[in-house]
């Protein structure tokens, strides 16, 4: 979609420049900006390259098993059916410290990790978890004490006042992520939304696949004779 809407920029522009004879003009600025992007990308290199070397030294060192301790009443609370020794704790902790220090880029590995991780929990393949659903609202709502990349970016482009945004980082984050935590719990509770309820639903329509690589020790067991449709080769569980 982005795609598309910077492809139609492009176009309305030219479009524009050439009825009011103003080509030339956006020409240079076409120049200019495309210039400005790579000084711009050339600046975060830097900051990407520090704190992606940091988080990786906190991998390797253990450190990430000591935050996943350190943070697990707050997890249990809000991943309660995720073992505390399960690996998934860990790649939630440094993604979740990746996200508080504002740095996304190299948030996001840790965050696919997690995912895979809680995936294993999962007696489903295509129904999202409680857990990978809290998981989602708090990595989009994040709370960030430091916006890294943002304040790069800012950096970059002018010469003072380019941590001005950290309080209000810290308040807007804040209040972003309390709702999008208390909307996750609510919808979980909910009837139609409630994850039970969604698995039987699936069940009736035959569209449920079961997770093969679940470890838990409460599968799913599906009618005897239950033949899974909307696929070309249509699977069948006994």
């Amino acid at each position: 979609m982005m795609n598309y809407l910077f492809a139609a920029f492009m176009i309305i522009g030219v479009v524009a420049g050439a009825v009011t004879g103003t080509m030339d003009v956006v020409l240079q600025n076409i120049f200019d900006f495309a210039q400005t992007g790579v000084d711009i990308a050339l600046g975060l290199i830097g900051i990407m390259a520090f704190f992606c070397g940091l988080m990786k030294v906190m991998e390797d060192s253990g450190l990430c098993e000591k935050l996943g301790k350190a943070i697990a009443p707050a997890m249990r609370l809000l991943f309660p059916e995720v073992p505390a020794d399960h690996p998934a704790n860990s790649a939630m902790a440094l993604y979740f410290a990746a996200n508080i220090l504002g740095i996304g880029d190299a948030a996001t590995p840790f965050g696919l990790k997690a995912m895979q991780e809680l995936q294993t929990l999962n007696k489903t393949k295509g129904i999202a978890t409680d857990a990978q659903c809290m998981l989602m609202a708090i990595s989009t709502t994040s709370i960030t004490l430091l916006p890294t990349t943002a304040i790069g970016i800012r950096a970059a482009v002018q010469a003072e006042g380019a941590a001005e945004i950290i309080v209000p980082t810290i308040i807007a984050t804040t209040i972003s992520t309390i709702v999008g935590i208390v909307f996750t719990l609510l919808f979980q509770k909910t009837k139609r939304w409630k994850l039970e309820n969604v698995i039987e639903r699936e069940i009736a329509a035959g569209t449920l696949e079961v997770n093969e690589d679940y470890i838990g020790d409460d599968p799913i067991v599906l009618p005897e004779g239950y033949e899974l449709k909307g696929s070309a080769s249509e699977k069948v569980y006994m």
